[in-house]
């Protein structure tokens, strides 16, 4: 996957190699050259390439915190229960009747 750009920054350092050298170029002249004609086109294009990796990432990402909050949730209710439990059988002393704790309502006639 990488051959390409491997290749075109080869490419853009040997034209700034021979801009450097030549009579007429000059060494400013070579780093401009393979930073517009080399650097940055890679890196352009590896970042537009790398676009829908990251955006399977950020996906899965949250994803797990999405489970990690509705994990949360059920362990705060399951502790909130677990705490409740036992204040209702600690309650019932025997000074109530047996049965529902809520008398029913009846509608009137």
């Amino acid at each position: 996957m990488y051959i390409v750009p491997i290749a075109w920054l080869y490419v853009t350092f040997m034209m700034a190699v021979t801009e450097a050298t030549s009579t007429q170029g000059t060494v400013l002249g070579a780093g401009i050259t393979f930073v517009f004609y080399g650097l940055m086109p890679i890196a352009l294009i590896l970042y537009f390439m790398g676009a829908p990796a990251r955006r399977r990432q950020r996906l899965a990402r949250e994803a797990q915190e999405a489970q990690d909050y509705l994990a949360a949730q059920a362990a705060h209710a399951a502790q909130t229960a677990d705490q409740e439990s036992p204040t209702l059988q600690q309650a019932d002393t025997g000074d109530l009747a047996p049965g529902n704790l809520v008398s029913p309502v009846r509608k009137e006639s």
